[in-house]
């Protein structure tokens, strides 16, 4: 796995569920690259998220060094409901979303040098089923806070929509926090988002889809993640500002694109 990325996944616990499950990323020997078998784990190192009914903890481990321990019981998990876990790796950092709020933040909760390149979710209750569903891992750029803040402008290809569309698609979740926590982290920030679309189809309909478009993204900002909305406008290119030629798919898809432009 990259030094930053994001895990999610579903989780619905049942009445039974206490201690709950623990969630493993560790580094694997080597040798043992193409195996998978439970004599592998707990490797080399990784790190632990414990989600218990009433708190969530984390303990970052490497071959003979002590525990790297974070504990947390704001928002924690709701027995017979469904709930939205999200993992951010940075590099050493570690932090921890349930239903779009952050429940725990460790700067330094994984050993240095620890290659994570397996995953697990272990069970702790002999009489709880709990369900887990729609996994997903997703990379999180590492420079957005250089882009954006010191160059003064980021291009981003991870906010995505369906076809002809101006609603954000559910997948586009990890590059709208990596962009809002840029925003929370630097309060005197404002931006300009501007939509661009690709040639295909009508010239004034593109334009009218891109502004709808940028509007979408303020609009995820603003709800979903607290931004003000006074520190961001919109605008729309269409397919006016194109960055390779519409030639072939696969640089269309590099045209069809989400602009952060800082403008203080």
């Amino acid at each position: 796995m990259p030094d930053n990325f994001i895990v999610e996944f579903d989780i619905i616990p049942d009445e039974d569920y206490r201690y709950g499950i623990q969630f493993t990323l560790y580094n694997d020997w080597e040798d043992n690259s193409k195996e998978l078998n439970d004599e592998l784990f707990p490797g080399l190192g990784g790190l632990h998220l414990a989600l218990e009914y009433d708190r969530w903890e984390s303990r970052g481990y490497k071959d003979g060094e002590d525990w790297i321990d974070g504990v947390a019981t704001k928002n924690p998990v709701i027995k017979e409901q469904l709930n939205h876990v999200i993992l951010w790796i940075q590099k050493r950092r570690v932090r921890v979303y349930h239903q779009d709020e952050k429940v725990l933040d460790m700067p330094t909760n994984i050993y240095t040098g620890v290659k994570l390149n397996r995953m697990r979710f272990s069970g702790w209750d002999r009489s709880s089923f709990p369900l887990i569903s729609n996994i997903k891992i997703t990379t999180a750029s590492p420079d957005m806070r250089s882009k954006l803040i010191t160059e003064g402008k980021l291009t981003t290809y991870g906010i995505t929509f369906d076809v002809n569309k101006a609603v954000v698609k559910s997948e586009s979740f990890g590059t709208l926090k990596s962009i809002a926590d840029v925003l929370k982290e630097n309060e005197t920030v404002k931006v300009k988002i501007i939509g661009h679309t690709d040639s295909d189809g009508d010239d004034a309909k593109n334009l009218e889809l891109s502004n709808l478009r940028a509007e979408s993204v303020k609009n995820e900002l603003i709800k979903n993640f607290g931004i003000d909305a006074s520190r961001m406008e919109t605008e729309g290119a269409g397919e006016t500002k194109p960055v390779a030629p519409n030639d072939t798919p696969a640089n269309k898809s590099m045209n069809r694109r989400v602009e952060f432009i800082k403008i203080n």
